[in-house]
């Protein structure tokens, strides 16, 4: 779908009156800007990308501080939850490897 069909279901629906003069400009510029999603409506998408390691709340790379503050969830949780995946045959070490290597640092 492209941005001009998008344009065009917000100008039916304004017409129709489902829309409001605010509610379709608002509508519009977050069109026209790029801030609306590819479509696939996955509500955790937008948090995965913005996922990058911390330089600040690290021990070794980062990983865990930059999971902490996504989830919202304290980095010791994490570290925790890596390290009891490490001790179960080095699963938390892959994993943990795998993020240092693919998640950007903030």
């Amino acid at each position: 779908m492209t941005i001009s069909d998008d344009l065009d279901k917000l100008g039916a629906l304004h017409q129709r009156g489902a829309l409001s003069d605010e509610e379709f400009a608002r509508a519009k510029a977050r069109l026209l800007a790029g801030d609306v999603g590819s479509g696939s409506g996955a509500p955790g998408a937008a948090a995965i990308n913005e996922l990058r390691r911390s330089r600040d709340d690290r021990w070794i790379g980062g990983v865990c501080g930059g999971l902490a503050r996504i989830t919202g969830m304290a980095s010791w949780v994490w570290r925790l939850g890596f390290t009891l995946l490490a001790l179960c045959g080095g699963t938390g070490v892959l994993f943990y490897l795998l993020m240092w290597i693919f998640v950007p640092q903030d």
